[in-house]
Formats: C-alpha cells, structure tokens, sequence
C-alpha cells in the first residue's frame, strides 16, 4: 500500500508540474519578445501594443514587421553605446485588435510588467487612450498616426511619428476635383481616425465649391460585405468616393464600386496604401485608376529605401508600406535620441533630444529623410502624395 501511495502522489506531482507551466504559457501567449539578448551593459525594452489579429492584423504585422527589422539590426550589431554603456533591444508585444481600451491596458502591462519607457501604438484611439496616463507612469508613447488632434492634447511624452493628414487633405482634394468633379460620397471607416479624417475633409471639399452627396462609414470589424452601402452611395451618383482604413478591405470597397459600375476617382485616407491595395488583385491597379493616396515606399528613393526594400522582401517575402518603413526609421531616432541625452531612462531627456537624435540617423538607415522633429513632437519628413494614373502609381511633391 506504501508504494501505491508513494505513485499516486508522484503522478499527482507531475500532473500539478504540468498544469502549471500550461498555465504559463498561457498566460503569456500574446506577449512575444523579438531581438532580446543578454550581452551588454544593460536592456532597453521597447514595448508595442498594435492590431495583430481581427480586421486590422495585416497592418499591425507590417507596423511590426519594420520595428523587429530595426530591433534585429541593432542587436546583431551588439546593441548601442550609451554615456560609455552598451545596450541590446527587448521587443515585447500585445494584440489590442485594433480597440483603445484595450489598448491602454496593454500599456500598462508593458509598463508594469516589462518596464518599458517607450511603446509603439499604431492607431490614434489606443494613443489618446494612453495619453491619459503615460506622463504620470512616464513612458514616452511612439505615436504611429496622422492624426493631428495627437499632439493638441498637450503632451510632453508624445512622439508623432507620419505626417499629418491635414497635410493631404487640400492636395487631394484639388486633384479629384480637377480631374473627375465635385461631387464626393463619404465611406470612411466606422474609428474615431475615420470620424476625424472626414470632418478634416468635409469643410475643405465644401470651401472649395464641392458637394458632398452621401455619408456613411464601414465597420470593417463587423462588415464583409460592402455591396449595400456601395450601393446606397452610387446611387447618390458622386464624382469620387472617400474610403480609407486597412488597405485589404479598403480594396474590396474600391473595386466593389468599380463592379457595380463606378467610374469616377477614389480619395483614400493616408492608413490605406496603394500598393498594398493593387496587391490583393495580384498587383493589378488599374481599378484604382484616379485614385490619390499616401505614396508608395517602393516609389521613393531616399538614401536607404532601396536597401531596405530588399532585405524586408527577403524577410517577408512582400514589398513594404511605408508604415514599416516609418517604424523602422523612428527606431533608429529614438536610439539616436538616447545617445544624444546620454541616457536610456530619463524620459523627458529624451524627448528634448529627439529632434537632435534624428538628424543623426545614418544614412543607410533612411528609409525616410526626416529634417527634425517639431516643438510638438512631430516628425518632420519630406511630403510626397501618390496617384494612380495609366494604372501605375506615381509620385507627386507636396509642398
């Protein structure tokens, strides 16, 4: 009877062992770390909470995919010196499907739990969220939006990393209606960034002699299919239609307009890409003809871009956007920005040295150009807008 005890609690053990480590592992299965090494003086970690599954997680994964690039590079490298100390990156992520509560729960965790003092937030609802603590909990937030109410929230730990959209609105605007008309319908995203980037350009369209026929928004977490609203908004009959969001579903929205008969020009927000668009129809463009939008990384021609689009396809297998290429680069500031306030920690030393940090950013690293950062904490890199003509894209100076 001894024995038989003795094998029972032994099986009782390792079944408890087991349960446990399960248990962990779930409790971490959607925090991954990337680029992490133990060589060095000391680890900075870098933290990023962005839409890895739902209707967004194609552009989380490319958000993503250009700061692991960053990450891996300089930790191949054997990190970064700092005030005579050697640094190596920690990469920790989570998923925040797109959705600002959860959002500013993720930051907290990182913040908590990784201590990290800088994180990466890809939409403007998970900044504003986080922005209402992360100068008390001192971290700086890498803002990846263009939406300019970012930095009118007074923030000194705010970092905006593209540019503005306000910034595309006239332009945009100037070429639809010269070359189709002044009739837009409104199909932005159902997002506080769709709401904003229509009320942007709703007064801009009407100041200069534009109508605007329909208004309606898409909630890509919930719709599929865009046949009715389409639909609702062709029958309105526009000259061009308002449409942004992620680039997959925001080219099923185009080209559903394009099968129900739609001929005019297409105005699209500056998160949709147009490559990324053509490249759901096997890179085909030519139902995107007229359209205006953020100019494709793949037609720029910086001092780094044309490395750094070689070595992303070798990695991914698919051309970049240029929200990887902006993450990618503003790592390399943010290291920079370090190096110049001489410390990895002190937060609002490094946001005083930030516009220092990236006019030093090597050369081969410039996927952008950037010629400072502002005194609101924006990035201020060289302007170009892409349009669709012939079905190609093509680039276009913005001044």
């Amino acid at each position: 009877m001894a024995t038989k005890r003795c094998i029972t609690k032994s099986l009782f053990a390792s079944l408890l062992v087991i349960l446990l480590l399960a248990l962990a592992a779930c409790g971490s299965s959607d925090n991954s770390s990337s680029g992490s090494s133990s060589s060095g003086d000391g680890e900075v970690t870098i933290g990023y909470t962005g839409p890895l599954s739902g209707a967004a997680a194609y552009y989380g994964e490319n958000t993503l995919n250009g700061l692991k690039m960053a990450v891996d590079e300089v930790n191949e490298a054997g990190g970064f010196e700092v005030d005579g100390k050697t640094y190596t990156l920690n990469l920790a992520t989570l998923d925040d499907k797109y959705m600002p509560n959860d959002s500013a729960q993720n930051a907290k965790r990182l913040v908590q739990e990784e201590n990290a003092k800088f994180i990466y937030i890809p939409h403007s609802g998970g900044i504003y969220a986080s922005q209402v603590f992360n100068e008390q909990d001192d971290f700086i937030i890498l803002a990846y939006s263009s939406e300019p109410g970012i930095l009118e929230q007074d923030n000194s730990l705010t970092v905006r990393i593209p540019p503005g959209y306000d910034g595309y609105v006239e332009p945009f605007t100037e070429y639809q209606m010269e070359r189709f008309g002044k009739k837009i319908a409104f199909l932005a995203p159902a997002t506080q960034y769709g709401k904003d980037w229509a009320e942007g350009l709703k007064p801009v369209w009407k100041e200069k002699g534009g109508e605007v026929v329909y208004e309606g928004s898409i909630d890509f977490g919930k719709d599929t299919d865009f046949y009715t609203i389409v639909t609702n908004a062709l029958d309105k009959n526009p000259d061009v239609l308002f449409i942004g969001g992620p680039s997959e579903p925001t080219a099923r929205v185009a080209k559903q307009a394009r099968d129900l008969g739609f001929e005019g020009g297409f105005l699209v927000m500056d998160q949709a890409k147009l490559d990324e668009m053509a490249a759901v129809y096997d890179g085909d463009m030519s139902f995107l003809e007229g359209a205006t939008g953020v100019n494709p990384l793949v037609n720029a021609d910086y001092p780094g871009t044309a490395a750094f689009i070689e070595k992303y396809n070798e990695l991914y297998n698919k051309n970049p956007g240029s929200e990887a290429g902006y993450h990618y680069v503003s790592l390399y500031g943010l290291i920079e920005a370090m190096k110049a306030a001489g410390t990895v920690d002190d937060t609002q030393a490094i946001m005083a040295a930030f516009d220092e940090g990236v006019k030093n950013i090597p050369e081969d690293k410039q996927v952008y150009t950037v010629a400072g950062v502002d005194e609101n904490g924006a990035f201020m890199p060289l302007w170009r807008m892409g349009v669709v003509e012939d079905g190609e894209a093509k680039s276009l100076e913005i001044e």
